[in-house]
């Protein structure tokens, strides 16, 4: 027999061929976008590092969230960026507040068109910039903040926020926010957990996209990039804890413990495409060193590929408009 006795290529001739064989596909609804409000805000503000990204007013988030909608988005994730913080991230326990009232236009807008998802920390209340409330000795002091979470996730849930997403990496987070969600009466308020969150050099832009008055670093209970066998047992503990869902953050660098995870849970897997990674493409795209509307696709193919069910993005509605 001669060579090639294997012609693989044959699948790959054509569009058409190459459309019909192909493993991993990226939905619009299988996308969520990442909106940033900022509390007294009149118009839209710009996030240099992150063009195209801006922090929202209340009413320019409408827009965004109806656009969201009507390319067919699976949820939007809403972070507030308050006017005044404190030593305990108060401004976040406030009914009042810039999520409660984001979340609630959110609804308005979109209705049962998207789920409303809402971002459960303290890290862009605090002045000090950490994700929870510190002790005497300038270290996050667990227990007190899985306090201040809980009564977070009542107040967001009390909004109509569909599933509130603990992302602090406080030990017991998941189980603390679901038995105070279940004890007020909210049973049916999800839980995004973010399970495996990294100390990561690529949040970088997200600083500045939350004005973030972070003093010091996160490693002390964010997790250590070496590691993957900690990432699962986090994602196992959450879920023993009730999470209806886990996420891995970042996505690119950690492929591996999307996989990973994937492959030993039975609820839902997101990653989250984070600041740096979206603006890494943004720059190289900007410089005419690749091709962006391809290099935007490919990268959440591949996250999509490593086997996370549900990819949270800054491009999701730009990407859903060409998936369509």
């Amino acid at each position: 027999m001669g060579y090639p006795s294997a012609r693989p290529r044959r699948l790959r001739v054509s569009a058409a061929v190459r459309d019909l064989v192909a493993e991993t596909s990226v939905r619009p609804r299988q996308l969520v976008q990442p909106l940033l409000v900022k509390e007294g805000a009149t118009e839209p503000v710009p996030v240099t590092s992150m063009p195209g990204v801006v922090q929202h007013s209340l009413e320019s988030l409408r827009t965004a969230v109806a656009s969201a909608a009507e390319a067919g988005v699976g949820g939007v994730l809403l972070f507030g960026i308050p006017e005044h913080k404190d030593a305990t991230g108060s401004a976040a326990l406030d009914p009042d507040g810039v999520l409660p009232a984001a979340i609630g236009n959110a609804i308005t807008e979109a209705g049962d068109a998207l789920v409303v998802m809402s971002d459960l920390c303290l890290d862009e209340f605090t002045d000090h910039g950490h994700c929870g409330v510190l002790d005497a000795h300038g270290r996050v002091n667990n227990d007190a903040t899985l306090e201040a979470y809980a009564q977070m996730a009542v107040v967001h849930a009390e909004a109509g926020v569909a599933m509130v997403g603990p992302s602090g990496m406080m030990d017991g987070q998941v189980g603390h926010v679901r038995a105070a969600l279940d004890a007020t009466g909210w049973l049916d308020t999800g839980i995004l957990a973010y399970s495996a969150k990294y100390a990561s050099a690529f949040y970088g832009p997200f600083r500045e996209a939350v004005d973030s008055s972070l003093v010091g670093d996160r490693r002390a209970y964010q997790q250590d990039p070496a590691n993957a066998r900690e990432a699962l047992r986090e994602a196992l503990l959450d879920v023993g804890e009730g999470a209806d869902a886990v996420m891995v953050k970042p996505a690119l660098g950690y492929l591996d413990l999307v996989s990973l995870i994937r492959s030993h849970v039975s609820v839902p897997v997101a990653a989250y495409c984070v600041s740096g990674e979206y603006a890494m493409v943004e720059a190289a795209a900007a410089n005419g060193w690749i091709d962006r509307r391809r290099a935007i696709v490919e990268t959440l193919t591949s996250i999509r590929r490593a086997g996370a069910d549900v990819v949270l993005t800054y491009w999701a509605t730009e990407a859903a408009g060409w998936l369509r």
